[in-house]
C-alpha cells in the first residue's frame, strides 16, 4: 500500500483574512475612506473630483493607475488638505484602526508626515497628539485585538528631518515608534538628511528609509552603509543586484549578499509597486524571487486606498500568483513581527500568544479530509 502525500492547499480569501497579519508599510493619508473624504472636504470647503463615495473611489484608483507620476501625487493632494485640524486626524487615524482590525491585522506601524498637516495652525506636537487619540480611541475599542504605533515621517526634498527626528524621540515613549524619510528618491539621496540619521543612532531609536523603490542600487547602499537604516522602505531593486542565469543558478552581488546576510527587512508593497512600474506585475513581483532565496520579505500595503487595497487583498493576490500556502503567510507575518519597532518581549509576546496560535488554528481547521 502506498500513501501519496497530498498537495499543498491554498487559503480561501476568508482564510486569509482571518489570519493574524502584520503591517510595517502603510501610509495614514493614503488610506482614507472615500465618505470621510467627501465629509471633510464639506467642513473646509476643499474641491473634489467626485462628490459620491463610489465614484471618488474610482478617480483615486485610475489616478493612481495612470502612469502619471502628477495624476498619481495629485491624488495625497486631496487627503492632506483634509486631514488639518486635530479634529480631522483624529477621525482618520481612528478610522485607519477600525478598518486595519476589520482586515485582521494584529500589528500595525502607520507612517505620515507631520509637516504636512500644520498648514492651518497645528502645532507638530498637536499633529502627533490628535493621531495618538484616534489610534488610542479605536485599540481601545478592538479590546486588545491590535497594537499600532506611528512612524514620524520626513520628507526628503524638505529640510525638516532633524526637527522631526526630534519629534519622534519626543514621543517615542507615547506611541511613536520610529523615523522614516519619503518623497521622490532621484535628486534626493537620503545622505542629505545624515545628521538626523545620526542623531537617532546617538538616541538609540529605529528608522526606516524609503529606498529601491522609484531609483536603484545606489538609493539602498546610502540607506544602508551611509545611514544606517533597520528596515528598507519597499527595497525591490535590491534585485538588480541578482543574476539569475539561464540554467536557473542564482548569483548575489555583494550588496544583495549583505542585505540577505543581515537579515535586513524589505517592507514589500506589490500592489503599489505595480502602480507606480517599480513591477509589471504581480505574479512578476520580485518578491517572488526574494522571498524563494529567504531575504526577510515582509507583504505591506502602502496605501490602501490609492491602490484599492487591504493586506487580505496584498496576500490573496500572493496566493494566487505564486500558490503561496498558509505557512508562507504565517512565514511573511513572522518576519514582520520580528522587524517590527517594538520591544523584544512585546514583540515575542504577539508572536507567541496571538500570531502561531492563530495560524495554527487556521491550518488545523483547512486540513485535508478524512
Amino acid at each position: 500500500m502506498t500513501t501519496t502525500l497530498s498537495e499543498p492547499i491554498a487559503p480561501t480569501r476568508e482564510q486569509v483574512r482571518q489570519a493574524p497579519k502584520v503591517l510595517l508599510h502603510d501610509h495614514l493619508d493614503g488610506g482614507l475612506r472615500p465618505a470621510t473624504i467627501i465629509e471633510l472636504a464639506r467642513e473646509v470647503h476643499h474641491d473634489l473630483p467626485a462628490d459620491e463615495p463610489e465614484e471618488l473611489g474610482r478617480w483615486f484608483a485610475a489616478a493612481a493607475d495612470s502612469g502619471s507620476l502628477v495624476r498619481y501625487l495629485e491624488t495625497f493632494d486631496h487627503t492632506v488638505a483634509v486631514m488639518q485640524t486635530g479634529p480631522s486626524l483624529t477621525r482618520v487615524a481612528r478610522e485607519c484602526v477600525e478598518d486595519l482590525v476589520a482586515d485582521g491585522v494584529v500589528y500595525a506601524e502607520i507612517r505620515y508626515a507631520p509637516e504636512q498637516h500644520v498648514s492651518q495652525g497645528l502645532t507638530l506636537d498637536e499633529v502627533v497628539a490628535a493621531v495618538q487619540e484616534g489610534f488610542d480611541s479605536a485599540t481601545e475599542a478592538a479590546g486588545g485585538r491590535i497594537v499600532v504605533r506611528q512612524v514620524l515621517t520626513a520628507m526628503r526634498h524638505q529640510a525638516r528631518s532633524m526637527e522631526i527626528a526630534e519629534l519622534s524621540i519626543a514621543w517615542r515613549d507615547r506611541g511613536v515608534a520610529g523615523f522614516d524619510i519619503a518623497g521622490a528618491e532621484a535628486g534626493y539621496p537620503p545622505t542629505r538628511h545624515l545628521d538626523a540619521f545620526e542623531y537617532l543612532q546617538r538616541e538609540n531609536s529605529h528608522f526606516t528609509i524609503h529606498a529601491g523603490e522609484a531609483f536603484g542600487l545606489p538609493s539602498i547602499w546610502q540607506a544602508i552603509q551611509w545611514c544606517g537604516a533597520d528596515r528598507l522602505g519597499h527595497g525591490v531593486r535590491i534585485v538588480d543586484d541578482i543574476t539569475v542565469a539561464d540554467d536557473g543558478t542564482v548569483t548575489l552581488g555583494r550588496l544583495a549578499a549583505y542585505v540577505r546576510d543581515k537579515r535586513i527587512p524589505l517592507e514589500m508593497c506589490p500592489a503599489s509597486n505595480v502602480q507606480t512600474g517599480a513591477a509589471t506585475s504581480i505574479a512578476e513581483h520580485p518578491i517572488g524571487l526574494l522571498t524563494d532565496l529567504r531575504f526577510r520579505v515582509t507583504v505591506n500595503t502602502d496605501n490602501r486606498l490609492m491602490s484599492q487595497t487591504s493586506m487580505t487583498d496584498e496576500m490573496t493576490a500572493l496566493v494566487d500568483a505564486f500558490g503561496y500556502t498558509l505557512d508562507d503567510l504565517r512565514w511573511f507575518t513572522l518576519n514582520a513581527m520580528k522587524s517590527a519597532f517594538l520591544p523584544f518581549d512585546e514583540r515575542l509576546a504577539i508572536i507567541d500568544e496571538v500570531i502561531k496560535p492563530g495560524y495554527a488554528a487556521l491550518s488545523a481547521r483547512s486540513g485535508p479530509p478524512a
